[in-house]
């Protein structure tokens, strides 16, 4: 059957296969699986990082030095020349940024950073702000306040 000849009744839909219904199936008795072995038992196939009686590669490679990205704080970031497009004279906090979208949520603590020009006069809260983010929001007469 070719693609041109499915029609809305004819070969739409393929049947599935029908495994271990008897030999004139052509798939009945071991149902394709082979004879024994650990491949056609139920739930069957070795994980992927089996190497079969060899010592695996994690175990042989040494363990070596500490990451701390689990004691890390992760920080929402907002910049300053995103906080231009509020209106003059807004209170600006986490959760004014995520009701517009600048901030996926209100769970993670706020830092402002400071890429870009600022040319209104914004109340800003927030629970960190880099140093070029404080003067740039200072500079344009707007206020800050630390959570």
């Amino acid at each position: 059957m070719m693609n041109h000849e499915i029609t809305s009744l004819v070969g739409k839909h393929k049947a599935r296969r029908r495994i271990g219904r008897g030999q004139g199936s052509g798939l009945g008795k071991t149902s394709g699986k082979g004879h024994k072995g650990q491949k056609s038992r139920a739930g069957g196939m070795p994980p992927i990082t089996s190497e079969g009686g060899q010592m695996p590669l994690f175990r042989r490679l040494p363990k070596r030095g500490f990451n701390n990205v689990n004691f890390a704080t992760r920080y929402a970031i907002v910049n300053v020349s995103q906080l231009d497009c509020f209106d003059e004279g807004t209170r600006v906090d986490a959760e004014v940024l995520s009701n517009i979208g600048l901030v996926r949520g209100t769970d993670l603590p706020l830092k402002v950073l400071g890429d870009g020009e600022l040319n209104r006069k914004l109340t800003v809260v927030a629970n960190k702000f880099s140093k070029s983010a404080l003067q740039k929001i200072t500079s344009a007469g707007g206020t800050i306040e630390q959570l």
